[in-house]
C-alpha cells in the first residue's frame, strides 16, 4: 500500500507539473513532458505490471504493410509503459481488395468500404479484443493508424464501436478525398467516410493527424527537382491535385489531417518503415528519433494544448525535483 501511494505520489507530480508549466519557456517550448517522462521511467521502473501499464495501443498498418513492419515501433512504446497489439495483417492479404472489381460501384467511383475492406477490419477486431482481455475494462486504448490504415479506422470506430478508445492517432494517413476531377485511388471510399464520419468525429476521442514534411514535390513531367521529388509529385497530384505540395513522399500534408483533430507536422519525416532500410530515404514517424514528437498524442485525458505543444527536451530543474523527490520516495519505500 505504501509503495502504491508512493508511485501515486510520482504520477501526481507529473500531472501537477503538466497543468502547470504550459507556459512556453524561453525557448519557446513547454516544460511538461520532461517530467511526465522521468515519472513514467520511474512507475515503470518501480512498480508491477499493473501499475505502469498506462494503456494499450492498437496498431492498424497502411497498405502493403505487414504486422511484423510495426515491431520496433512495437517494442518502443511497449518501453513507455503501453500494451500493445498489432492487427495481424500479412502482405498478400491485400490482394484481397481486388475483389471490389466485381462490385459496379467500383467501376462507377462510388464504393462504399464494407463488404470491399471487411478481411481488414476483421483482423483489426480480432487484434481489438485480444488488447481489451489484455489490458482489462479499466484501461484507456488508442488506436494508432498508420497510411491507409487511418481511414480504415475510421471505419472500424463507426462501425465497430468506440467502446474502451478514447484516442485515436495517424501517421501519414490519407484522410481527404481527392478534388473533383482527380480519380479517387479508393474509388469512393474516402468520400463515403467523409461524409458519413467527417473529422474528428466521436466526440469521447481525441483525434490527433500526423504528417511528414520528406520532400516537397514537383511536376513529373518537369525538369524540374530531382528524382525524388518529381516521383513523390505524381503521388502527390493523385491524391491531392497537386504535384507541387509538401509531403511525407507518398501522403501529401494537405491529405493528411482532419479537421477537428490536433494537428502534428514533422520535418524530414518519411512515410514508411522501409525509410529505416534505405539511405537515401530517412527516419520514418515509428523511427525512435521521431517517435518523441507525437507520443504525447497517445494520451487521450491530454488537453489540446498540451497535445499541440512542442516536446520539452529538458525541464526545469524545479520542476524535475518534484519529480525525482517522490521516485526517491518509492525506492526508499522498496528498500
Amino acid at each position: 500500500a505504501s509503495t502504491s501511494r508512493a508511485v501515486s505520489r510520482v504520477r501526481m507530480a507529473a500531472l501537477h507539473s503538466s497543468r502547470a508549466s504550459l507556459v512556453p519557456t524561453s525557448q519557446g517550448r513547454t516544460t511538461s513532458h520532461a517530467v511526465a517522462r522521468v515519472a513514467t521511467h520511474a512507475t515503470a521502473s518501480t512498480s508491477g505490471s499493473t501499475e505502469s501499464l498506462r494503456r494499450g495501443v492498437l496498431i492498424l498498418p497502411g497498405l502493403g504493410n505487414n504486422a511484423k513492419d510495426y515491431s520496433s515501433l512495437s517494442t518502443l512504446l511497449t518501453k513507455r509503459g503501453c500494451c500493445v497489439r498489432t492487427a495481424k495483417v500479412t502482405r498478400p492479404d491485400w490482394s484481397r481488395n481486388a475483389a471490389a472489381l466485381t462490385d459496379i460501384n467500383w467501376w462507377l467511383g462510388s464504393l462504399k468500404p464494407r463488404p470491399a475492406v471487411d478481411w481488414y477490419l476483421k483482423l483489426v477486431n480480432e487484434a481489438m479484443q485480444e488488447l481489451k482481455a489484455a489490458v482489462g475494462d479499466d484501461t484507456p486504448i488508442t488506436v494508432l493508424t498508420h497510411s491507409a490504415g487511418g481511414w480504415l479506422g475510421r471505419v472500424y470506430l463507426l462501425d465497430f464501436g468506440t467502446t474502451g478508445v478514447d484516442s485515436f492517432v495517424s501517421l501519414g494517413s490519407p484522410h481527404q478525398a481527392p478534388p473533383a476531377g482527380v480519380v479517387d485511388q479508393t474509388r469512393g471510399i474516402l468520400t463515403w467516410i467523409n461524409d458519413k464520419t467527417p473529422g474528428a468525429f466521436h466526440s469521447q476521442i481525441k483525434y490527433t493527424t500526423v504528417a511528414g514534411k520528406f520532400v516537397k514535390g514537383v511536376d513529373p513531367l518537369s525538369s524540374d527537382g530531382d528524382f525524388l521529388a518529381r516521383f513523390a509529385g505524381a503521388g502527390y497530384q493523385q491524391v491531392c491535385g497537386t504535384a507541387e505540395a509538401d509531403g511525407d513522399f507518398i501522403v501529401p500534408v494537405a491529405a493528411a489531417h482532419l479537421p477537428g483533430a490536433n494537428q502534428l507536422t514533422l520535418e524530414q519525416c518519411f512515410h514508411s518503415p522501409l525509410g529505416e532500410k534505405l539511405p537515401f530515404f530517412g527516419p520514418w514517424y515509428g523511427s525512435e528519433q521521431m517517435l518523441d514528437k507525437w507520443v504525447h498524442a497517445l494520451d487521450g485525458a491530454e488537453s489540446a494544448a498540451t497535445a499541440q505543444a512542442p516536446v520539452s527536451e529538458a525541464a526545469p530543474a524545479a520542476e524535475v525535483a518534484v519529480a525525482e523527490a517522490a521516485v526517491a520516495e518509492v525506492v526508499q519505500v522498496q528498500a
